[in-house]
């Protein structure tokens, strides 16, 4: 067989696919990070930053916290805060304290960050154009629904990091490990 006519056992092997799910959605996420975040670079945003744009844009006047706006996002409130330095900073959005509970912060867009969001959501459509040409409008449509799935999964939530899987003396490999005498 040429390599065009590849059966699926050997492609995979070619490829050396793996079982793992993570790794291999890992891989595909930093290949479409490099991409999006090379369209993007003449705005000066990186895709982590215009998709919490996207995300406040899409909230119109509504404000969200940080909590909320992690929620959203996937990820946890620690990361979106030092993603949300640099647009503060920049004065793509505002931090404000919540008047019902001054623990927390509500976001902003500025109309400079709506502004900002506007000129990247040029150069986003040109790297979602590039990546349907590549795989398909169809199969890029299907694949952003199954990784929703994933994503917003509950039965895949950890609330906690240590407490999902904790490590204790008695696991081999640990540093605190038991040996056998």
């Amino acid at each position: 067989m040429t390599a065009k006519n590849k059966s699926p056992d050997e492609e995979r092997e070619t490829l050396n696919v793996g079982r793992c799910n993570a790794g291999a959605v890992k891989k595909a996420a930093r290949r479409l990070s490099l991409m999006y975040d090379s369209m993007l670079a003449p705005t000066g945003l990186r895709s982590t930053q215009y998709g919490i744009l996207r995300e406040l844009s899409s909230q119109g006047a509504a404000l969200q916290t940080v909590g909320e706006l992690a929620e959203k996002l996937v990820m946890d409130r620690s990361t979106v805060g030092q993603n949300l330095r640099p647009l503060e900073r920049d004065r793509l959005v505002a931090l404000l304290t919540d008047p019902k509970d001054r623990r927390s912060r509500l976001i902003a867009l500025t109309k400079q960050g709506i502004a900002k969001f506007e000129q990247a959501t040029q150069y986003w459509k040109i790297a979602q154009d590039r990546f349907e040409a590549a795989f398909g409008r169809q199969e890029a449509e299907e694949l952003r629904l199954l990784l929703h799935g994933i994503a917003y999964n509950e039965k895949l939530k950890i609330k906690k990091r240590s407490s999902a899987f904790p490590v204790t003396r008695s696991m081999p490999g640990h540093k605190l490990a038991k040996t056998k005498s």
